[in-house]
């Protein structure tokens, strides 16, 4: 094997879905919500008008184009998968919607993440990954649970909380010095003569009704 396979979620990790949809809910709803509201896993039941996250995912994807398109990214995120896909495989594990799928893989074009391998699906731990990078509450149990033989690291977050034989990190730069430590551990070789590549399409599995 070359490299790590670095599975890593998009949401809560690589973009700023809390962002997202706050701004696009100030714009629509006259609303005054901020980011750093965000303390609790599906927060727009607690924030928002919205009874349900049924009526949520119902408002995100109306226009023509969905919350998912226009996510802004959270600093170094992007630079730092590019540093790590020169030696390591950057592969996305990601759930989403079915009618979200396309402007996801549009949105990983645009911003140029490097990655080849894209998966959508409800079940991560099916996934297999040396490392994973992951920030919900309920992935992580999973991923801890069922792939002890990997590193699952806590992307930390005010939505989530330590959970057993899950490492934390609070910054990407965190996370590059942990991969590249746990690399010279395994003596895992390097990619050879592979360079960072703009996302494309990739495999699907059945998208997952929440991020």
């Amino acid at each position: 094997m070359s490299g790590l396979r670095l599975g890593v979620d998009l949401d809560g990790v690589v973009a700023d879905f809390n962002a997202g949809w706050i701004t696009r809910y100030n714009r629509d709803f006259g609303a005054d919500l901020h980011p750093s509201m965000v303390t609790t896993w599906n927060s727009p039941t607690v924030l928002t008008h919205f009874e349900d996250m049924d009526s949520f995912w119902a408002w995100a994807r109306q226009g023509s184009s969905s919350v998912f398109r226009d996510l802004p990214v959270y600093p170094d995120a992007v630079d730092t998968l590019r540093t790590l896909a020169a030696t390591h495989r950057v592969v996305v594990v990601s759930s989403k919607h079915e009618w979200a799928i396309s402007d996801t893989l549009a949105w990983l074009g645009e911003q140029r993440v490097p990655t080849s391998e894209v998966h959508f699906v409800w079940d991560k731990p099916s996934v297999a990954c040396d490392v994973y990078l992951e920030d919900a509450p309920h992935n992580l149990q999973a991923l801890a649970s069922r792939r002890a033989e990997s590193v699952v690291c806590r992307m930390v977050q005010p939505w989530n909380a330590p959970v057993g034989g899950v490492r934390d990190v609070a910054s990407w730069q965190e996370f590059a010095t942990l991969v590249e430590a746990l690399a010279r551990q395994t003596g895992t070789p390097a990619r050879q003569g592979q360079a960072a590549q703009p996302a494309g399409p990739g495999p699907a599995d059945a998208p997952v009704p929440e991020r």
